[in-house]
């Protein structure tokens, strides 16, 4: 599959589980997804086999933590995101979060709203970075 093809999968997947609930650490749309959940699941639908460690920590805050999590979980760092990309972000002094971007914004599971949502525009937070599947 090309990585047009698999770019398109993952923003397909992640606009499906928009309104979807929000559970801390849910990795079933029909019983709610976090942040890492959406990640797995959409980039699942587009066949990448990477896994996420167990124990990921990202409400730690710890970007080193979260780039080693990425690297394990078969992702690469590029220099700009695109749609099918996933950028970290730093919602707080303490935590980082994950967002799927998509054409014109992102999808991430909003604890504070209790469902995945699609957020028009930039990120609202600091960006870390950005991965994509290899």
């Amino acid at each position: 599959m090309s990585g047009e093809n698999k770019a398109a999968r993952i923003v397909a997947a992640a606009r499906d589980m928009v309104g979807a609930p929000f559970r801390l650490h849910g990795r079933s749309v029909a019983q709610g997804v976090d942040c890492v959940g959406l990640a797995v699941l959409a980039f699942a639908a587009a066949g990448h086999q990477g896994a996420p460690p167990r124990g990921y920590g990202l409400r730690s805050g710890d970007e080193d933590l979260a780039r080693a999590w990425l690297a394990q979980a078969g992702l690469a760092a590029v220099a700009k995101g695109e749609p099918g990309d996933l950028a970290l972000v730093r919602p707080g002094p303490l935590q980082l979060h994950l967002m799927v971007v998509v054409p014109g914004g992102h999808v991430h599971a909003h604890a504070g709203l209790g469902r995945v949502v699609e957020m028009p525009g930039e990120s609202p937070w600091p960006v870390i970075g950005y991965w994509r599947t290899i």
